[in-house]
């Protein structure tokens, strides 16, 4: 069976075999020999004689996926057929209608649109249920197989059938090109101060954030707020290239070090700045990772900015692709890199695998920024001002993720008018009374901490025969922590109105609606108005003598 597909393995092992070997020592030459040899032997004893037929490829896909994970989360094979989304990921661009899309309960459901794309022009609405696109029934299907079949070239047409409020309805939208844009809101937030938000760092982020903060200081903003929360990183050359913008020509941004010499580069600042005065603080998170680290550390062991938020996620590799045979790609870590002052803020050590480990404390070095200040390695980046995050009810946590609010938006959204403002609306006290009429007649259950623990307490009770003594105190306590969805509706009412505003306000204003609704509740901005409204506290914080 398949003896030409295994003839063509063995042809790419060899192959494969003979280019490394030619960069190795003996002592390697040998290594790789032997198991090169070993890989053969054990797939042609399961290509002979396993007791049901063998996939090649799928099979050879498992071993490399294996082998890669066992290096390090990062290193990972590209196969042909995966191009396109890791060209997505590096660019922000592909042919589609401009739609995310979530499975619930079987149905595929629009969840949000992007603005002026193609669902967006052709009237699709959040709430939608996609029944099938081009006579194909979706039913079944995965998320990643009706991504799939929603992607197709620029200018060709697709046709959705859809259910809204009950009736079946056909789109016909043409597909465009498009860009999720890397600057996702930026805006004059008061008489002195601007906000750009940046969600990833893909070819264009620089060129967007230059763009953005050009227009800013036509409106004469002084100081500035860099929003990198959530966003994963991307390109290093679009950090240093936004980094740029604040320093001067010639600084060192970021260097990265390898066992390989040519991986060894200092990445300096190339232009003049734009903004080399402007007072800037930086918003980071735990989810803030790779480039967002590169730019927040090199601005913080430069002391030219304030650092807000949360200890950042702990990315410090620097991974590359490389062509390999038959139209893939490998990304693979080849370096870590180090910021201005020479520290790597990488915080899992893989050199024994993927059973990373945190790096011991005893371990980590500390190094100092250029005004003096302290700052470690190994650890993400650690904010100069901590804001401690934000926490919700359950029950608010279970109207959002069961999708009460997504759903309760879909039914008045008609009723809201198309000129809301983002940073003003709010609903009415007998929308949200409606809200909560709806939300009653739905037998929501959820579960608090506090109720988990008493039963947890009740059962270690009853072990101990404990229980039938301390009768009284446990009913006390259970009319104390019993879940009261009335009660509870009536107690979060704000942060919940919070939500419902939220996503009220994206239905006319898209994401950029959502972002700015959130600024007057976002206590990291607010903590950073304030800092550089106080030239005192900002000075003191950076070490300025």
């Amino acid at each position: 069976m398949h003896i030409k597909s295994y003839k063509r393995l063995m042809i790419a092992v060899l192959t494969a075999f003979i280019l490394i070997a030619a960069t190795k020592s003996d002592d390697d030459y040998f290594e790789i020999s032997k198991n090169l040899r070993i890989m053969s032997s054990v797939y042609e004893k399961l290509n002979g004689f396993y007791v049901d037929e063998v996939l090649p490829g799928k099979v050879m896909k498992t071993g490399i996926n294996a082998m890669l994970k066992s290096l390090d989360p990062y290193t990972v094979y590209i196969s042909e057929s995966e191009i396109e989304d890791f060209r997505f990921a590096t660019t922000g661009e592909y042919g589609g209608i401009g739609a995310t899309i979530k499975i619930k309960e079987d149905q595929v459901i629009v969840s949000e649109l992007y603005k002026n794309s193609p669902a967006s022009k052709s009237k699709l609405q959040p709430g939608d249920q996609i029944i099938d696109i081009d006579g194909i029934k979706l039913k079944g299907k995965t998320l990643d197989e009706v991504g799939n079949l929603l992607k197709g070239a620029a200018g060709s047409q697709t046709l959705l059938r859809i259910k809204r409020k009950g009736n079946t309805i056909e789109k016909k939208i043409v597909r465009e090109d498009i860009q999720i844009p890397a600057v996702t809101f930026s805006k004059m937030i008061s008489e002195q101060t601007g906000i750009i938000k940046l969600s990833s760092f893909t070819q264009t982020s620089s060129k967007e954030f230059k763009e953005a903060l050009v227009k800013l200081q036509e409106k004469n903003i002084k100081k500035l707020i860099i929003d990198l929360r959530s966003n994963g990183g991307g390109l290093l050359n679009e950090a240093v290239k936004i980094v740029n913008l604040f320093v001067d020509k010639g600084q060192l941004v970021v260097s990265t070090k390898s066992r390989i010499k040519e991986m060894n580069r200092s990445y300096l600042t190339q232009e003049l700045p734009l903004a080399k005065e402007m007072p800037i603080a930086v918003l980071i998170d735990e989810m803030s990772a790779s480039a967002s680290e590169i730019v927040a550390g090199s601005i913080q062991d430069m002391d030219r900015g304030v650092v807000i938020g949360n200890t950042s996620f702990g990315k410090g590799l620097v991974q590359q692709t490389k062509q390999v045979s038959f139209g893939g790609q490998i990304k693979l870590t080849v370096a870590k890199y180090y910021t201005p002052s020479g520290r790597c803020i990488q915080k899992l050590d893989y050199s024994t695998g993927i059973n990373s480990n945190t790096i011991a404390d005893s371990l980590v070095q500390e190094y100092r920024t250029q005004n003096g200040r302290v700052v470690t390695d190994s650890r993400g980046i650690e904010p100069d001002v901590s804001i401690d995050p934000s926490y919700y009810s359950t029950l608010t946590e279970k109207l959002l993720f069961d999708d009460y609010v997504f759903d309760f938006a879909n039914n008045i959204i008609d009723e809201i008018s198309d000129s809301i403002n983002p940073s003003t609306f709010e609903i009415s006290d007998s929308m949200y009374r409606q809200f909560c009429n709806y939300i009653l007649t739905q037998e929501i259950k959820y579960e608090t901490a506090s109720n988990r623990l008493l039963e947890s307490l009740k059962e270690a009770a009853i072990k101990e025969e404990l229980l039938k003594e301390n009768m009284t105190i446990f009913v006390k306590l259970d009319s104390v922590f019993k879940t009261n969805i009335e009660r509870d509706l009536d107690k979060y009412q704000e942060e919940i109105k919070f939500f419902l505003e939220n996503e009220i306000i994206s239905r006319k204003h898209f994401h950029s609606g959502r972002i700015e609704a959130a600024l007057k509740y976002d206590s990291c901005v607010i903590k950073a108005q304030d800092i550089l409204n106080t030239d005192s506290i900002y000075n003191f914080i950076l070490g300025k003598k």
